[in-house]
């Protein structure tokens, strides 16, 4: 993190000789933060602790990881960040660590006790005094180091993966990495972890699931000093925070403090209007990382120094390779990682943080490799026969790719800048790398382009988040007055702000916030993606592979493309009952609350309708044929589609898994409350009524057409059917909207058995009225389970501070 500070300072030296408690031994010396030795004989550190009452930061990793997705332990993961410190208590020192959480920030100091004496602290470890000479206390460091701090005993349990115990008798010191610095002391040990292999996903990973062994970190860091000044959390302001309870506030304020997680970042001149930095913020790449990915995500991380010289910073921040003899892990240096898995997943930034005023002392950010060659394959589904002339034709994909890696790098580099997600950036003209974007695919003259597929550069919001984290404000300015104009001059430019609980498709009310969208009209860019996914897949053939490769390649290349629709069909649905707001201040002129206009939420769930008739969900017979039972060794997997026949390609499981996809998020109780309460403030407003008669006169109560297109209408019917009983039968549900939920259903029970001669309508008879004669007890039997699709294979990708 500290560009000038030197890459090594430690001092190894053999004595026969070191205290009254350690007579005799030979020990290797560490000089630094901590003083600590090394015995070899016995495998042993012992920590030298020369002032007690002295606060420290205490951080444990992962040097190792395991290397599946599902279980979560990455290579060079961050794990707890406490603020400890020794105590002596009788012939022990204690490693304790306060109550962060609740304090009182004053200078009296029985208030401060009479904080500290109400809430617990924790007391993380007991050592014995092997020695103490001249105030200074020699510990067996040994017994911490070889604990399970990073708690892999306990996620393996939970996620049924095994019961497993720490295997001392394989575990031992690892001293590759571990060293003494002046402001910080990093150690690692070779855990290994004995027991009885459950989980697939643990026997996939590892050499012997009985055993698994991976090197821990653990650092002991100086914290910083007094001289970083917190900044206040602003809602509207995009950042993460930290927060505690101040007991010393007066009553007529607000007991909970609220602070901003950011870089210490200030003007060499202050006065100046551009300046270089007193010490810029340098992120260093994972050397491990191969071309073109490597340049890809130099440049990537680099954009956001534009962000800071629009605040008057000159190459304050900077990326640069990582040197070989330094520590990724060590905290002095930033680090952008490449982790490898055995299943794609999710990517994050993580941040060691001062507890106390949210000072970021290492950003860490971890970058699933196998997330490029996702984007990679999204590209192949879409172009229209890359290898039809040439096998080595995979620049269009490979630039697509690199692209969004790009993007990838500033994303979760700003999250170890102090920045969340802004989940509503893709409505004003993809304004922030802090969403999750969808690639923007175009069609020119009937041909798929994806040119402008991930957007180049840091945005706008991205600039007014800098701007408030990090501008540096003359001491006669009112400061909390010029970053209130910050976020201000944001909203009058038509920026919006809203975090993650606000995008999610099923929870989430705003209309303008989700997860993997594009466009300022939801329902327009859904008919323009189906245009795009229908062309597709019209040219989509043996040609969207290399020669040589199997069917079932072609098949998983096809998963991504007849699954394109899925996340701008859930921003279509967030419309629906949906709401516009701001995280809005008083005294402000902004927006608080409005229900989305009636007009644009018919025009969604028109929209909405063309993701669920047979002629966007039926695969073409023509494709069908491309789809032969899997080849030998290549199985299906979680990412491919899912069915009931067998090894045959099931298409009819397809479009039940599309419907339900769909149907799910639209038939979500909440959403229907929220449909049912606007409609009664306003007469003009969709209601659940009206919502009901769309979906059934388009599925249920249309005749079924002939042949294939008819099977896979009825497949959608019962998708419909299942999805609305599944709603009715929710204990969120208002009773109002469930009466009317089943006087509508009592009515196409009559229309249904009108078509007494139709198997498929006395079937749907038989099920309405086992749900109508019981509907607590009714149990939706699951659709197929969609691949998995979200580009990093998991909702969310970074942690947020609350």
């Amino acid at each position: 993190m500290k560009k000038h500070y030197p890459f090594l300072i430690v001092l190894l030296v053999s004595s026969q000789l070191f205290s009254q408690g350690l007579k005799g031994k030979s020990l290797k010396s560490y000089k630094g933060f901590f003083n600590f030795y090394y015995e070899e004989a016995q495998d042993k550190i012992y920590l030298e602790v020369e002032t007690l009452d002295n606060e420290f930061l205490y951080v444990n990793s992962l040097v190792t990881g395991i290397g599946s997705n599902d279980i979560g332990f990455d290579r060079g993961q961050i794990g707890d960040q406490r603020v400890v410190k020794f105590i002596r208590r009788g012939d022990k020192l204690l490693l304790v660590q306060p109550n962060q959480n609740y304090r009182a920030v004053t200078d009296n100091e029985l208030e401060k006790k009479s904080v500290e004496q109400a809430f617990a602290q924790s007391v993380l470890f007991g050592f014995e005094i092997k020695s103490q000479t001249a105030g200074k206390f020699i510990i067996d460091f040994s017994p911490f180091l070889l604990q399970d701090a990073h708690g892999i005993l306990d996620t393996l349990a939970r996620k049924n993966e095994g019961n497993y115990t720490l295997d001392l008798s394989k575990s031992a010191m690892s001293l590759e990495r571990t060293k003494a610095f002046p402001k910080n002391v990093e150690f690692e040990t070779l855990l290994t972890f004995k027991g009885e292999p459950k989980g697939k996903n643990i026997k996939s990973v590892t050499p012997t699931p009985s055993l698994i062994s991976v090197i821990q970190h653990h650092s002991f860091i100086e914290l910083p000093d007094d001289n970083y000044r917190k900044r206040a959390f602003d809602p509207r302001s995009g950042s993460i925070f930290i927060s505690y309870s101040d007991y010393s506030t007066p009553i007529q304020e607000p007991i909970k403090k609220k602070y901003i997680i950011r870089h210490r970042l200030e003007k060499l001149n202050p006065t100046d209007s551009i300046t270089e930095a007193v010490e810029p913020i340098v992120y260093y790449l994972d050397p491990g990382t191969p071309e073109p990915v490597r340049s890809a995500l130099l440049e990537g991380a680099s954009w956001w120094n534009e962000a800071f010289e629009a605040i008057g910073f000159k190459n304050a921040f900077q990326v640069e390779m990582l040197p070989e003899d330094a520590d990724p892990m060590d905290c002095r240096y930033n680090v952008i990682q490449w982790v490898h898995r055995s299943t794609r997943g999710w990517s994050y930034g993580n941040s060691v943080i001062d507890p106390r005023t949210g000072e970021i002392i290492k950003g860490h950010v971890s970058l699933g490799s196998l997330r490029i060659r996702q984007d990679f394959m999204i590209a192949q589904a879409l172009l229209n026969r890359p290898f039809a002339n040439n096998d080595h034709n995979y620049k269009p994909m490979l630039d697509m790719a690199l692209a969004r890696i790009r993007q990838l790098s500033a994303h979760e580099v700003g999250h170890t800048l102090g920045f969340t997600h802004n989940f509503a950036a893709s409505t004003n003209n993809r304004a922030s790398v802090m969403d999750y974007p969808h690639p923007m695919v175009k069609l020119s003259d009937g041909e798929i382009e994806l040119s402008d597929a991930y957007d180049v550069g840091i945005g706008d919001w991205d600039k007014t988040t800098v701007a408030y984290s990090y501008s540096q404000f003359k001491n006669t300015e009112n400061e909390k007055q010029a970053l209130n104009n910050i976020l201000i001059k944001a909203q009058d430019k038509g920026l919006r702000f809203m975090a993650d609980r606000d995008a999610r498709a099923k929870n989430g009310a705003h209309a303008y916030a989700h997860l993997w969208d594009n466009g300022t009209s939801a329902s327009k860019e859904l008919e323009n993606v189906l245009k795009i996914r229908k062309t597709a897949i019209s040219n989509f053939s043996e040609d969207n592979i290399r020669n040589g490769e199997t069917y079932s390649t072609l098949e998983d290349v096809f998963v991504p493309l007849y699954f394109f629709h899925r996340y701008q069909t859930e921003a279509v649905c967030k419309v629906i009952g949906g709401l516009n707001y701001n995280y809005a201040i008083k005294g402000e002129d902004e927006v608080i609350v409005e229900t989305v206009k009636p007009q644009q939420q018919r025009e969604a769930l028109s929209a909405l309708m063309k993701t669920i008739t047979s002629q966007t969900l039926a695969i073409p017979e023509s494709k069908l044929k491309l789809f032969p039972p899997r080849v030998y060794g290549s199985p299906r997997t979680r990412e491919s589609f899912k069915g009931v026949t067998g090894v045959a390609f099931d298409p009819l499981s397809a479009v039940e898994t599309a419907s339900d996809m769909a149907l799910s998020i639209l038939f979500n109780a909440e959403r229907m409350n929220r449909v049912y309460e606007q409609s009664i403030f306003d007469k003009e407003q969709l209601t659940v009524n009206e919502i009901l008669e769309t979906v059934y006169s388009e599925t249920l109560k249309k005749k079924p057409e002939k042949g294939y297109l008819g099977e896979v209408q009825q497949m959608i019917n019962f998708s419909v059917l299942k999805n609305i009983m599944s709603m009715s039968a929710n204990d969120k549900l208002l009773p109002q909207v469930q009466a009317i939920i089943n006087f509508e259903m009592m009515k196409l029970k009559v229309i249904l058995q009108v078509r007494h001669i139709d198997p498929i309508a006395m079937l749907m008879v038989k099920k309405i009225d086992s749900y109508l004669g019981n509907p607590s007890g009714f149990k939706a039997v699951a659709s197929p389970k969609i691949p998995d699709g979200s580009p990093i294979g998991n909702d969310v990708c970074n942690y947020i501070l609350d």
